[in-house]
């Protein structure tokens, strides 16, 4: 097989067709030269460990931490020479023991340090935690920036009357605000839990049985528990009571806290995606030169910001049901293929929540809203929007058929034109009601959307109050742009 040649020739993967997430940021924390810099950091740490408890010569730590540059080592080689032992680890000891021997000028002995106990599992389970701790401080920084912009809209909107949506059809009148404090909602939630995982270290040698770490601190005052939580502090990692070579908990629940803000994006990028449309333009995404455009139309303004975010959002899914795949079948102490198969998904769904976090990001940030179009598509189903509270109020006045003679008023004007259904019902619905049961000003009160949201201000309140370490995470939003022109009778049946 021929290699390509010239700029740019190689077989890395830059992304190329996983645009949400290629981006410099993503790929300094969850690609190959990251990997190779967490192992090399869980094999420093573990000499620094074992140097610091006596049991490597004094001098050895400086030494593997020296050799432990990730500048050192050819990424690419160590990936294909991975297949001669089935992961990473492997030939990366061959280079860093090589690397370390020749940094050894003064004969220390410091290659002793290096690896002494461990077993491959060891090091890249708490390397991928390690890459995964960094991530998700990354990550937990730009939800907190989109949580913020998200309460700011959600405060800012809390009065913006809107339609709200039932199997794509108009249910009941609804306000920006708590469609705003809804997204909080779910990204907030996902990001609490992202806040709460353990990132546990792991030190459980060939078997998981913690063997040659045994004889490692025969004598000593110490055991290969003690070691593994002074890794553990090292490394920021957490501490745990028994190895978890087998138990893939730690990774499952990481891929589905990542799956979970995907979710929570997803359904954000979808909302605008659907309010973006032209015959709905509610709200529209942030404007940046060179963005949106089309290869064909130059009319178009693609919304490729929630585009990228949903894009996020439909692999997460299939990506954290590999994971739990694998911890399925995650047989005796080190698993034949279910262990490998870990190594890709799991980061594959730290870049992409990486990258829609973003995206994400800049959305809300920069999220256009237009009340006055929200109120024209509310008034699309006039009146006939408020049957419900009609029939609650209204119907109790008409007697035992009170309101099956309503819904006989609905079911009519169904029948009418779209365009004419709301003059229809109003007077369908005054004239089953006598006057003197219902005054046309309490008519009117009943048939207007601000009246009937019901606790919508007080649940966008409550939620905003649940999650009070996300409200405030990013910087203001940039101020709301002008709305779009529209018709003057348009403009005057704005509200809110």
């Amino acid at each position: 097989m021929t290699t390509p040649e010239g700029p740019g020739a190689g077989y890395g993967d830059v992304g190329l067709l996983s645009p949400v997430s290629a981006a410099p940021s993503v790929a300094a924390l969850t690609g190959d030269r990251a990997v190779l810099a967490a192992i090399l950091r869980v094999e420093a740490g573990w000499a620094a460990v074992l140097e610091e408890a006596g049991l490597a010569p004094a001098g050895s730590a400086a030494i593997v931490a020296a050799a432990a540059d990730p500048d050192r080592y050819d990424a690419a080689a160590i990936a294909v020479r991975a297949q001669g032992g089935g992961n990473p680890v492997i030939p990366l000891l061959t280079e860093l023991r090589r690397q370390v021997t020749d940094l050894d000028t003064a004969g220390v002995g410091a290659v002793k340090a290096v690896h002494t106990s461990l077993t491959s599992q060891d090091v890249l389970d708490s390397a991928l935690m390690l890459l995964a701790a960094g991530a998700v401080r990354e990550l937990l920084a730009e939800l907190k920036a989109t949580t913020a912009a998200l309460a700011g809209l959600a405060e800012r909107h809390r009065d913006t009357l809107c339609v709200g949506r039932s199997l794509t059809q108009h249910s009941l009148p609804f306000s920006f605000g708590l469609k705003a404090a809804q997204w909080f909602s779910g990204l907030a939630a996902a990001g609490q839990r992202l806040e709460e995982l353990a990132l546990p270290v792991q030190t459980g040698g060939a078997a998981g049985t913690l063997a040659a770490g045994t004889v490692l601190t025969d004598g000593t005052a110490l055991s290969p528990f003690d070691l593994a939580d002074r890794l553990a502090a090292r490394l920021g990692l957490a501490a745990v009571p028994a190895p978890w070579h087998t138990n893939r908990l730690a990774v499952t629940a990481l891929g589905d806290a990542l799956a979970a803000v995907a979710d929570a994006a997803g359904k954000i990028a979808a909302d605008v995606l659907f309010l973006s449309r032209p015959e709905v333009a509610e709200v529209a995404e942030p404007r940046s030169a060179g963005r949106g455009g089309s290869s064909a139309m130059p009319q178009k303004q693609n919304p490729v910001l929630s585009v990228l975010v949903r894009s996020a959002a439909l692999q997460a899914p299939g990506l954290a049901a590999q994971l739990h795949l694998a911890a399925a079948t995650f047989n005796d102490e080190r698993a034949d293929g279910a262990w490998h198969t870990e190594w890709p998904a799991l980061r594959t769904l730290l870049g992409l929540a990486l990258g829609a976090a973003g995206q994400l990001r800049e959305l809300a940030a920069g999220l256009q809203v237009f009340p006055a179009a929200m109120r024209r598509n509310l008034d699309l189903s006039g009146p006939l929007l408020l049957s419900e509270a009609v029939s609650a109020a209204v119907g109790p006045l008409l007697g035992s058929e009170g309101r099956e003679r309503l819904q006989d008023v609905v079911d009519r004007t169904l029948q009418a034109p779209a365009v004419e259904q709301a003059p229809t019902y109003r007077k369908l619905l005054r004239a089953a009601v006598p006057a003197a049961l219902l005054s046309d000003e309490r008519l009117e009160e009943l048939l207007d959307p601000a009246n009937y949201l019901g606790q919508a201000a007080e649940i966008s309140r409550r939620i905003l109050a649940a999650w009070p370490a996300f409200t405030h995470g990013g910087a203001p939003p940039r101020p709301e742009p002008a709305e779009p022109t529209i018709p003057t009778e348009e403009k005057g049946a704005t509200r809110g």
